[in-house]
């Protein structure tokens, strides 16, 4: 094995590959993304909005298929387009499936959770999700909530996204605004006392919050309609 020079410039610049092959590299880029970009075309707006798992593999594969065609001189470009347009393909059968059988649909990118109802946060559901209280407050700060009494019910949906419906009127609830975890929330009084992690609120506190097990209460704050 030959010895590695440090700072080798030809080395580091060029490599082995002569001079001239720089300009196959620009025409391998030209071919390679006519060729994607006309498939990604094909495939339509869903699967670069909304990514299931299986897309997102299937994006990942597909980087690695252009990326290695770009220029590698090894790696032919009728090979590269070839394995282009199967990953391309494999994923336009899978949006295909989706839309048409609620089962491939389920199956591949999964059902809506409710993680928050009647000013609750659900924290089994969001559990099961492999989310946190505070990572949900904060999707929930970024739809422009402030108090979890003002929140009827919240759906985790099959793309990440955050579905939040008003509660009318507003309860009294845990408020979100400053985030909890950087302002000193008061202690409960006679209101009642709101759970600091779920949002359950009850008459007194309790040792522990039997929906969450938390142990943090505050005062309930209830927000004007």
């Amino acid at each position: 094995m030959q010895d590695i020079v440090p700072f080798d410039w030809q080395r580091m610049l060029l490599g082995d590959a002569p001079p001239l092959f720089l300009l196959e590299i620009l025409f391998r880029v030209v071919v390679i993304w006519l060729w994607t970009a006309a498939l990604l075309r094909w495939i339509g707006g869903r699967s670069i909005s909304q990514l299931s798992i299986v897309e997102f593999l299937l994006v990942i594969a597909l980087g690695s298929a252009v990326g290695d065609a770009l220029f590698y001189p090894e790696v032919p470009l009728l090979h590269a387009m070839l394995v282009i347009l199967a990953i391309v393909c494999l994923d336009k059968a899978v949006d295909i499936a989706i839309r048409r059988w609620s089962r491939a649909k389920t199956l591949i990118d999964g059902n809506p959770v409710q993680v928050v109802a009647e000013g609750r946060i659900l924290h089994d559901r969001i559990g099961a999700r492999q989310m946190g209280a505070l990572e949900l407050m904060e999707m929930l700060r970024m739809k422009g909530v402030e108090n979890l009494g003002t929140v009827r019910a919240a759906w985790l949906e099959p793309s990440g996204g955050l579905s939040v419906f008003p509660a009318d009127p507003p309860r009294p609830g845990l408020p979100i605004v400053p985030p909890v975890e950087v302002a000193a929330l008061p202690p409960p009084g006679s209101d009642g006392a709101c759970c600091t992690c779920c949002g359950r609120v009850q008459p007194r506190p309790a040792p522990a919050c039997p929906d969450c097990g938390g142990s943090g209460w505050t005062a309930p704050v209830t927000v004007p309609g």
